[in-house]
């Protein structure tokens, strides 16, 4: 029935944190028909609010309101999560009344009402595949991720002829708190952004709607400027783990090949999670000449340089030495290159977290060369590996936790067949791979599973050691130790 379907919503919006009470009722209801039009609403599979809506949706495409296409569907549904969302204001009223007793107070509840509205997809993140692989670089996380939806067929064909638009500019800026969306682009009616104060500018910190892991987060900034690696880097990320001490946040490098996807807008990830590399111990302590500050080169495939220290600024001094001679440094016998043609190659990733009392920053070496060899990176994934991933190695990838892409739940299924010698349509690009572990395994029905998600984490594995700077050879550890003389 209409009524149980909507009332039922209304339920839940007037006992929600939004604006609206029961004496809001009449008027929420005339809200609803507004963008669902008037009449009977389809009955809901369930009575949480994302079911209620999905029914909701399902009448206004019946009413002829809405297409029935991906866009205007995720439209309609951020302006109905919009009605059980409280405004901006309102949100950080409460964030910041609520840090008054404590931080995870804070986020905790900031977490919650961006899943109760959906804001945060639990749904498709649910569909991720994710599971842990013992390699030589120690437990990696392993993931496939299926929760982004695919790309809506409508909105391809509209970008050939729809006007461009730069507003908002990208994703990632505060003009899309409460932006309507469009066909290509995503609805963020029920959007929410906390703003916080870094570094004498005004911040944002928001959650990702298709989270890699626990409570992730983005802080971004509200001026629309490239990302960039510097001392200021190190000062903002330190001063959001003391704002937020049970979060690490790191920010992806400020160059192409080694970069994250969106190098437009300057901007960190953070969030509630304890990557592997961060559980790496030191292979050896190292003396940067800096106070204060404890140095040591971490056991991992990635060239990651920890500093630990009880003083922010001590921090901020020792990584900005670090930054700055690595930017000009070069090593001709690991092919290590500053410049080429007067263009850099070298920069940062850096992540913050806290230990105790102590802050860590961990700062791993970036090199974005290409060669004749190596026209997608030297220090990239190699083209061997690339039948399981060939895309960037960002932020989350560097600290042992794989982002892999969606294509790979239905070629592992195929290449699963092909190991228990079953008709297959496997790709040929994991021919070479497969056989490899056919060989090195007696596969049966009840370990082919467990023996697959094992390769594909020593791929990964070998995927992080393509990107670290001075492999994990006697060579490569040598030109570590020279590189960091003469820091």
């Amino acid at each position: 029935m209409a009524e149980d379907t909507i009332q039922k919503f209304i339920d839940h919006i007037v006992s929600s944190p939004a604006p609206y009470t029961e004496l809001d009722r009449q008027y929420v209801t005339n809200r609803i028909f507004a963008l669902i039009g008037d009449g009977e609403a389809k009955a809901a599979t369930a009575d949480t609010p994302i079911d209620l809506v999905n029914a909701l949706i399902e009448t206004a495409i019946d009413h002829g309101k809405i297409e029935d296409s991906p866009s205007p569907r995720e439209i309609l549904e951020s302006q109905l999560m919009d009605l059980m969302t409280p405004l901006p204001s309102a949100i950080n009223r409460g964030f910041w009344d609520r840090y008054q007793e404590s931080p995870s107070k804070a986020t905790d509840w900031f977490y919650q009402l961006s899943q109760a509205n959906n804001y945060i997809k639990t749904r498709n993140i649910a569909k991720n595949v994710v599971f842990p692989a013992k390699t030589a670089a120690g437990e990696l996380e392993i993931t496939i991720n299926l929760s982004k939806p695919e790309k809506d067929p409508k909105a391809i064909a509209a970008a050939q002829t729809q006007k461009q638009t730069s507003y908002p500019l990208d994703q990632l800026c505060m003009t899309n708190e409460g932006y309507l969306g469009r066909l290509g682009y995503p609805a963020r009616s029920n959007h929410r952004i906390i703003r916080m104060m870094l570094g004498g500018e005004t911040w944002g910190f928001q959650y990702s709607p298709y989270a890699y892991f626990s409570e992730h987060a983005i802080f971004l900034a509200k001026e629309h400027r490239p990302m960039v690696i510097n001392q200021h880097t190190f000062t903002n990320l330190l001063e959001i783990v003391r704002t937020l001490p049970t979060y690490f946040v790191g920010s992806n490098a400020d160059l192409p090949i080694v970069g994250g996807s969106m190098l437009t807008h300057d901007h960190y990830q953070g969030g509630k999670h304890s990557f592997p590399m961060m559980k790496a111990s030191i292979d050896r302590p190292i003396d940067l000449g800096v106070a204060g500050v404890t140095a040591g080169v971490v056991d991992w495939p990635m060239t990651d340089i920890r500093l630990t220290g009880s003083q922010p600024e001590a921090l901020i001094n020792a990584a900005t030495k670090v930054l700055d001679s690595w930017i000009d440094y070069s090593d001709e016998s690991v092919d290590v290159r500053a410049y080429t043609d007067n263009v850099r190659h070298h920069t940062i990733t850096p992540i913050a977290y806290r230990d105790g009392a102590d802050y860590v920053l961990d700062l791993v070496l970036r090199d974005n060369q290409t060669s004749a060899q190596y026209p997608d990176g030297i220090f990239h994934p190699h083209q061997d590996v690339q039948h399981i991933k060939k895309e960037n190695i960002g932020l989350i990838e560097v600290m042992g936790r794989a982002i892999l892409p969606a294509r790979l739940k239905t070629e592992m299924a195929e290449v699963t067949k092909y190991l228990l010698d079953q008709p297959n349509q496997m790709a040929d690009m994991h021919k070479a791979w497969a056989d490899s572990i056919k060989q090195n395994h007696a596969l049966t029905a009840e370990n082919v599973t467990p023996v697959l998600h094992q390769a594909i984490g020593d791929v990964f594995a070998r995927v992080l050691a393509d990107a670290g700077v001075f492999k994990r050879d006697a060579k490569g550890q040598a030109a570590l130790d020279k590189f960091i003389a003469q820091i």
